[in-house]
């Protein structure tokens, strides 16, 4: 199949999107981003080529399974669980393979053998509790390696600290050492081989021959899958640093608004808050941006913000927005500034207000920069699109319609998508598809070459 590809790379996330030629998604992947660009845009791009095989075995089992679509959507999710089980052990045997490394760099002999001991408990631990991780319920707080890595490990070192007196700090240095060197290493992981490692762990509790032998032709067929990649267009807050030519990197701003447009063809404004950046843009009937505004060089009000307030409570940034849900009151935050906004956090926890009325009002004052922006840009025509990693968070969106509705009246359609945070990626792949269009050669980036000489 042939297929563009679209980058999106943010300050905080690297997302992915593929298209087939007719320009439908087959295929989405996103990754944290890291101080190695490279690495992080290969690490989305593979995500979502894995996703792309994974349509194609969605549609062989269709074609498979007797009883049609839902025993089919029923294998694919199992098959996804148990293929991301056996991704994530290949990466704690890298992360393990690391942490050697890293102890035998240690010079005192006798702790690097305590160390050791602790560091493989802990990872034994990890792994064994892994497949109750990845099964149909499992209650993973995120997809990233490091994050899932990073809960399992300190957990670990915590039990063995008290256990048996070893330093709590040195055990998680040696992961924190570790992990940086995983990251930004790239490396080269055939499909065919995890996938058949995936259905080996289905192939050998399903008991009906009839079914072994669909569910092993379908996997063969979806690896099997030939795909070529025939243009690739990158955006996102580091777009200049990306390995692309200047005619296939495209302004966030435009991709967005494209992407947007895409999904929800009636949008007219559309609200993206990212990592690092926020961008009120205003669209046509067409999907092209005809005017905009962005926030100036603080950050605050962006994703990065969040992640500084969420850092200060001890929380997750997925925990926020539904902490803030709870809020019985909003307390008025008068700093929005990233430097200051911890400072006046604690003045106000120490004066007894309750955290979950202190994050209503940081939301609220959040969207309120943002309406600012959108009323600068034009104000809001309906519909209305918010996308970016901040439409993930349900008090923002919240808060959004509340303000919108304040300031504009009842009635504005306002989209805020599951796949939002995809849609500068997506911007980015149809502007690839135009010159798939128009016959312009494509140039494979560094990183899709690395990969590929890698296999």
């Amino acid at each position: 199949m042939r297929c563009v590809v679209g980058i999106d790379l943010g300050s905080t996330t690297t997302k992915a999107v593929l298209l087939d030629e007719h320009g439908v998604v087959i295929g989405r992947g996103i990754t944290n981003s890291r101080s190695n660009y490279e690495v992080a845009c290969s690490v989305a791009r593979e995500e979502a080529l894995r996703a792309a095989r994974f349509t194609f075995l969605e549609r062989a089992l269709v074609a498979e399974a007797e009883h049609g679509v839902a025993e089919a959507e029923r294998w694919n999710r199992a098959l996804r669980d148990a293929f991301r089980l056996e991704l994530y052990l290949d990466e704690l045997g890298e992360l393990r393979e690391e942490i050697v490394r890293v102890l035998r760099s240690l010079t005192y002999h006798k702790d690097r053998e305590v160390l050791a001991a602790a560091a493989h408990e802990v990872l034994d631990a990890i792994a064994a509790e892994a497949p109750a991780l990845f099964s149909e319920h499992g209650a993973r707080k995120s997809d990233f390696f490091r994050d899932l890595a990073a809960a399992g490990f300190m957990a670990g070192a915590e039990r063995i600290a008290a256990r048996d007196g070893i330093g709590f700090e040195r055990l998680v240095g040696l992961f924190d050492r570790a992990i940086l060197d995983v990251e930004t290493r790239l490396t080269a992981r055939p499909f065919g081989a995890l996938l058949s490692r995936a259905g080996a762990r289905l192939l050998g509790v399903e008991s009906d021959e009839r079914r072994r032998g669909a569910l092993s032709r379908a996997i063969g067929r979806a690896a099997a899958e030939p795909i070529e990649e025939t243009s690739f267009v990158g955006t996102g807050y580091g777009r200049q640093t990306l390995p692309f030519p200047k005619s296939a990197v495209k302004s966030e701003i435009l991709c967005h608004g494209r992407g947007a447009h895409r999904v929800f063809p009636g949008t007219r404004t559309v609200l993206d808050i990212g990592g690092q950046d926020t961008k009120a843009i205003q669209v046509d009937d067409t999907g092209v941006v005809t005017s905009f505004q962005m926030n100036d060089r603080c950050a605050a009000g962006c994703g990065r913000y969040l992640g500084y307030i969420a850092d200060e409570l001890n929380l997750g940034l997925h925990e926020l927005g539904p902490l803030a849900l709870q809020a019985h009151r909003v307390v008025k935050v008068n700093s929005t500034c990233t430097v200051f906004a911890g400072a006046e956090l604690r003045e106000r926890l120490a004066l007894g207000e309750r955290r979950e009325d202190i994050l209503a009002g940081l939301h609220r004052s959040i969207m309120l920069r943002a309406m600012s922006l959108i009323a600068r840009s034009g104000g809001v025509e309906n519909e209305f699109t918010f996308t970016g990693g901040v439409c993930r968070n349900p008090m923002a969106t919240k808060v959004l319609g509340e303000l919108v509705e304040e300031n504009y009246g009842a009635g504005i359609t306002i989209n805020a998508h599951s796949d939002s945070i995809f849609m500068g990626a997506l911007g980015a792949a149809l502007f690839g598809l135009d010159d798939v269009r128009a016959g312009r050669p494509a140039v494979m980036p560094s990183f899709v070459q690395a990969t590929m000489a890698a296999q």
